[in-house]
């Protein structure tokens, strides 16, 4: 193993400018999935330390608001200036926070700078309308406020992409931020809010706060947080809505899916397999709510591609995933671990569809330090119905199910017969059908041809049960504000 912990942060949380230790919440040990072993103690928010954030959050964005547009605008850019030139750390801290590989790392740390950048790009540029009012002279404004002080609970598969995500632009619409990472990966979000101090913000401007289910359940209900942004499953999702509820708080959520990926007989099956491959099982384990776990094939190509499909997944190395040759680390915890292999072992012995490759844990065969680590081969199950559970729910693990159309009207029919609908991929080299399909799936992001590429200027989020509301564009902007109508008397 090349993991150190000289890069992780104290542990302590951020409330003000004051690392805090000694929490209502007491401390929770954080394990190195690549390892199984403890690599850190974090302190843990409780009702208490939820209080003392909000009141921090709201003194510190009166004076963020009092400043001008130039000067917040310089000082996001001064953040997004001091992630860039600690990404190489962070990219560490991530990997430590839940053992992302390091071949895929880097990216995380890139595209806060990148969120951070075109967020900060619209401070100045938030413009409201100005509209007649039933024919009289009297002057009709349109404005766009913040909401004051905003909870952003982030998940802990990709924590520092999610912060560049939400709390980017919430801070960019003029508001403070009560930042709640989970046990699971808190390290990142910790060391954000070091640099949020460091670059001049506001102490309190960014609290960061982790904590588990207690602490969240203290931050949603809190009187004195005027919105929720949440990423995560609709199990808590549905328990932060009702939490939230007692308050008439508003939520904005990013939730999971179980996405369709499309392969069509005019594809280019080599560089389908390879994108599906990376967009399904390999890509974070398959540990992204963008997983492209249903993979549809035409029939005419379907054995052509399987046979591309896992000639690509068995080539991809499992193991430490400090190692630069490491394409798949471990899943999460043990309690992911248990979960995902048990999917696996019921769709075997439900017959659920043939197991090609995969389901494997392979801790004991990588030996040494990893082998408590929480590896697990990535799966690829065949002529999966999508009747069956394997299908339609979302396993959150490196195991994808491949499933055969017959013409576009089946495809799309399958496609959409899920109670998800955050993103899609189309493979198809056919551009009127690429055009045609992209629509015609119901989901909120569509891919053609590529991997899963989230950018800031694109709004992300879900339809059905995959979420409400968008990140990125001058949609996730918006999210963080409320609008205000001034009708002043001319006459």
């Amino acid at each position: 193993m090349t993991a150190t912990t000289n890069v992780l942060p104290s542990g302590a949380m951020l409330i003000g400018d004051e690392w805090v230790k000694d929490t209502s919440g007491g401390t929770y040990d954080h394990v190195f999935a690549g390892t199984g072993r403890v690599n850190a103690s974090v302190a843990m928010a409780g009702a208490i330390e939820v209080d003392r954030a909000v009141t921090s959050a709201w003194k510190a964005q009166r004076e963020w608001i009092s400043l001008t547009v130039d000067r917040r605008r310089d000082l996001l850019l001064r953040v997004a200036d001091l992630v860039e030139q600690h990404s190489e750390e962070l990219t560490r801290i991530n990997i430590h926070d839940y053992a992302v590989p390091l071949m895929a790392s880097p990216v995380h740390p890139a595209q806060l700078v990148r969120f951070l950048r075109y967020y900060a790009g619209w401070v100045d540029k938030s413009v409201g309308q100005s509209t007649p009012v039933s024919g009289l002279p009297d002057v009709n404004l349109i404005e766009h406020e913040p909401y004051g002080v905003v909870g952003v609970i982030i998940p802990w598969n990709g924590p520092l992409f999610v912060i560049g995500m939400a709390v980017a632009p919430a801070l960019a619409a003029g508001n403070a931020v009560v930042l709640k990472p989970p046990e699971l990966a808190p390290l990142g979000a910790l060391r954000f809010g070091e640099l949020c101090l460091e670059a001049g913000l506001p102490p309190g401007l960014v609290n960061v706060i982790p904590s588990g289910p207690e602490g969240g359940d203290a931050l949603v209900r809190h009187p004195g947080v005027r919105k929720i942004h949440f990423t995560g499953g609709g199990h808590t999702a549905r328990t932060i809505t009702r939490a939230a509820a007692e308050n008439l708080t508003p939520v904005a959520t990013e939730l999971g899916g179980k996405s369709a990926a499309l392969v069509f007989a005019d594809a280019d099956l080599d560089q389908a397999a390879q994108l599906a491959a990376f967009s399904g099982p390999i890509g974070q384990s398959g540990q992204s709510c963008a997983c492209g776990s249903r993979i549809l094939v035409e029939d005419t190509v379907y054995d052509e591609f399987v046979n591309r499909l896992v000639g690509v997944v068995e080539s991809a190395k499992v193991g430490d995933p400090f190692a630069a040759d490491t394409v798949v680390g471990p899943v999460v915890s043990r309690g992911a671990f248990d979960r995902i292999t048990g999917v696996i072992e019921e769709a075997v012995d439900q017959r659920m569809g043939e197991l090609l490759t995969g389901g494997e844990r392979i801790g004991p065969r990588l030996g040494g330090d990893l082998t408590d680590g929480f590896y697990i081969s990535p799966t690829v199950f065949a002529d999966v119905s999508n009747d069956s559970p394997l299908a339609r729910t979302e396993t959150f693990g490196p195991v994808v199910s491949v499933m055969r159309f017959r013409g576009e009207e089946e495809a799309l029919r399958i496609a959409n017969d899920t109670t998800f609908g955050l993103v899609g991929y189309v493979y198809t080299t056919n551009l009127q059908r690429a055009h045609r399909v992209a629509r015609a799936v119901e989901a909120g992001t569509i891919w053609v041809n590529q991997i899963s590429d989230i950018v800031p200027q694109g709004p992300y989020g879900g339809y059905k049960q995959s979420g409400v509301g968008r990140a990125g564009g001058l949609e996730g902007l918006r999210e963080f504000q409320q609008v205000k109508t001034i009708r002043i008397a001319m006459s």
